[in-house]
């Protein structure tokens, strides 16, 4: 009787309330005018670099097609949390079905993982590109970058679906809220009924090895990349090390978080949200300005498109 009445409370929570960032109504409408200022900045910028890319033929090289995949990325990476994140600052219940949340959780970490494969294989491409730049076009031909970009969509696909199912296999019989603007592993699993330390300990050697183990190659790649700079002329010093320090920002902030959250166990820190708002907003708004400001090539191709996109709305 009593495991019956346990198998019917596990169906028990169909939705889950969200706390948000604040309960605050001043501070929600800053957040929202905030997030919704960030989001909008992200698809303008991330879908100009994009197209700008696709436009012009001189980009068409191994660095500018895995810099087109991390735009799209960090699109559809803010779009997974963003748009829900500004409905719920004006609705007082803030509640997301259970359904609903499994979905957002599943591409969150699609995107998310597929981002830091995506900044690995980044870097493998300015390593090639610095310390063996006679051999890059023969190693980084376009049948081996569709070849990596097909291996860290694939990675990120087989890596989301584990955490998922993993989640989604746990009693679920209440409480049902979150302290968070959307779901997130580490978070819902706390929601289960049962033990979840093994669970625990799964997301930490799945997650939290990848983005450990993915950010010291990060920084090794690097490292080897400024020792070999040392050998370079001065002008190819400082295009390279442009470029180097672009990635390692994005790298820094983005793999910061990872380890934050998923190298621990699942308790709740002050920082999280913090921590959370850059991972889900400030980022994927930084790609477009770090890659553009610093890049001049990205930049003059750029101003090339939209004077052309101006020539034409002026006819």
């Amino acid at each position: 009787m009593e495991e019956a009445d346990l198998l019917n409370q596990t169906t028990s929570v169909t939705y889950i309330r969200l706390r948000g960032l604040s309960v605050n109504q001043k501070v929600q409408m800053t957040v929202f005018a905030m997030f919704l200022t960030f989001y909008i900045l992200t698809l303008i910028g991330n879908v100009l670099i994009v197209i700008t890319i696709i436009y012009d033929r001189r980009l068409h090289t191994p660095m500018y097609f895995f810099l087109s995949n991390l735009s799209f990325i960090d699109v559809c990476h803010s779009t997974v949390t963003v748009p829900k994140m500004l409905i719920d600052t004006w609705s007082e219940e803030k509640l997301i079905s259970f359904e609903a949340c499994v979905t957002q959780m599943f591409f969150l970490h699609l995107f998310a993982c597929t981002e830091i494969f995506l900044l690995t294989v980044m870097a493998y491409d300015r390593y090639v590109a610095i310390c063996k730049p006679l051999q890059y076009m023969t190693v980084m031909n376009w049948k081996v970058c569709v070849l990596l970009a097909v291996a860290l969509w694939t990675g990120g696909t087989i890596h989301s679906i584990s955490l998922t199912s993993l989640t989604i296999k746990l009693p679920y019989c209440g409480p049902d809220e979150i302290d968070s603007f959307f779901c997130d592993v580490p978070q819902v699993i706390k929601l289960a009924c049962t033990d979840t330390h093994i669970i625990e300990i799964l997301i930490v050697s799945n997650s939290g090895l990848i983005s450990v183990v993915c950010f010291v190659v990060l920084v090794v790649s690097y490292a080897v990349i400024l020792v070999s700079l040392r050998q370079q002329i001065s002008k190819g010093r400082r295009k390279a090390l442009s470029t180097c320090a672009a990635h390692l920002t994005i790298v820094t902030l983005f793999l910061g978080h990872c380890i934050f959250i998923y190298s621990r166990p699942s308790t709740s820190l002050p920082e999280d949200k913090v921590v959370s708002v850059f991972f889900t907003a400030v980022t994927p708004l930084l790609n477009p300005i770090i890659y553009t400001l610093r890049n001049e090539d990205m930049k003059n191709a750029l101003n090339k498109f939209i004077g052309r996109m101006e020539r034409r709305g002026k006819k």
